[in-house]
């Protein structure tokens, strides 16, 4: 079970102890995310998370990586629309100099303006990158629409004209907002020896600020929209999503199983109906979008562009028969089987478990057991994931996102689908 220590400097510091592995992982979670941005500070997140990376008064950018290569450590960052994380997986006896290494980087960042200048055209391919992998755009595109008006609307990159604006006096008030002890969290996992690193981090996260800034998230007010993009591809990218529920909301774990049995895996009733049986799309799936107060449900298809009518005729055909007739036993129980296997495997790994844990206490202010976890899974029944279905069973609910080749109509697609 996870154990939290508050430090004297306010920083909370999660820990779970495994002895029988010879490797830990170590995160340096921080509410800082794209959630928090306005207009002139859009990106500014993910663009600070690179600049980490870009050197200390320590260490040069080389530095960094040769520091880590020599421990043999695999480190990385990661920017949501939540939260950013900082985080390094190397042996045991390694991972005091990986977290010496990540405290350096996210204390002691020079955001020097040369830097700066490089990172942002690094930035700047990165969303070139994105646009040129449609399957990863049209979940931009989507989590947009859903969330229009709303905190989570922004993209995490940003754009080409937000980042112009960011300079380095407004990228360092933006920092010393949001690294702030209050909203820092640091989750270890592994086979590590608490006390070292208690004593590297008590000391050092002073230089901080203790406080964060007020904050107030906006939750949407969903309306379904629509937004078509034609490029020249050879597949249509199609992805549909309604609002669902939030990491904290009671229906949580009957949302992951609903999700599993739709379209999440081989044997899941999207799969079998749109691929295997009518041979309609390459890939079709299901999932959730989860949020600390917040999240959407959603469908993904490529296909081909004239097999656009007929995949969403089925996808509303399996809604429909998801809303009114439920699931059966044996469906629920192999979908049980399948995401606990899934999040145990997740939790036998060290950095998977730290993820969990990091993410867990810094957007939930909440530590799950794995015996919890489970029991909630087993305690879902096909009457709750009727009612969960009945929530998501309305195709004329949702919103529409498509990058296709080809012009299409997706309003009147759905519409039509109706009276096929």
């Amino acid at each position: 079970m996870a154990e939290e220590i508050r430090l004297d400097c306010g920083v909370r510091i999660i820990i779970e102890k495994n002895t029988m592995v010879r490797s830990a992982a170590l995160g340096i979670w921080v509410a800082s995310g794209s959630m928090y941005e306005d207009d002139s500070t859009h990106g500014v997140s993910h663009f600070i998370e690179h600049m980490m990376f870009k050197g200390t008064e320590n260490r040069s950018a080389r530095q960094i990586a040769e520091d880590m290569d020599k421990i043999g450590a695999t480190f990385n960052a990661m920017t949501g629309k939540e939260s950013t994380c900082y985080y390094v997986k190397t042996l045991t006896s390694n991972i005091y100099k990986g977290a010496e290494i990540l405290i350096d980087m996210v204390l002691g960042s020079k955001f020097d303006t040369e830097e700066l200048d490089k990172e942002r055209q690094v930035i700047l391919e990165e969303i070139k990158m994105v646009k040129d992998t449609p399957d990863d755009e049209i979940y931009d595109i989507i989590s947009e629409l859903v969330n229009k008006g709303g905190s989570l609307e922004k993209s995490v990159l940003g754009t080409p004209a937000s980042l112009a604006g960011i300079d380095r006096a407004r990228m360092v008030e933006y920092y010393r907002k949001r690294y702030a002890r209050e909203g820092i969290v640091v989750a270890v996992a592994g086979n590590f020896d608490e006390q070292k690193i208690i004593a590297l981090f008590d000391e050092k996260m002073k230089v901080l600020n203790e406080k964060l800034p007020p904050f107030k998230k906006v939750e949407a007010q969903y309306k379904k929209s629509f937004d078509v993009r034609v490029k020249d591809i050879e597949q249509t990218h199609l992805c549909l999503a309604v609002p669902g529920v939030s990491y904290m909301d009671d229906m949580y774990y009957t949302f992951v199983l609903m999700s599993s049995i739709l379209g999440g895996s081989m044997s899941s009733r999207l799969f079998q109906n749109i691929r295997e049986q009518k041979g309609l799309a390459y890939s079709v799936s299901s999932m959730n979008a989860f949020n600390s107060t917040s999240g959407f449900f959603n469908i993904y298809a490529g296909i081909a562009h004239e097999n656009a009518a007929k995949t969403i005729k089925e996808i509303r055909c399996e809604l429909e028969r998801l809303a009114e007739h439920g699931v059966t036993e044996e469906e629920l129980s192999i979908a049980k089987e399948q995401v606990k296997t899934t999040y145990i495997f997740s939790l036998e790994n060290p950095a998977a478990l730290m993820f969990s844990l990091g993410r867990n206490k810094l957007l939930m202010d909440r530590l799950f057991s794995v015996d919890e976890s489970i029991e909630k899974y087993n305690a879902v029944t096909c009457s709750d994931i009727l009612k969960a279905a009945e929530m998501v069973g309305d195709l004329d609910q949702y919103c529409a996102a498509v990058i296709t080749g080809k012009e299409l109509n997706i309003k009147e697609l759905i519409d039509e689908s109706k009276n096929q």
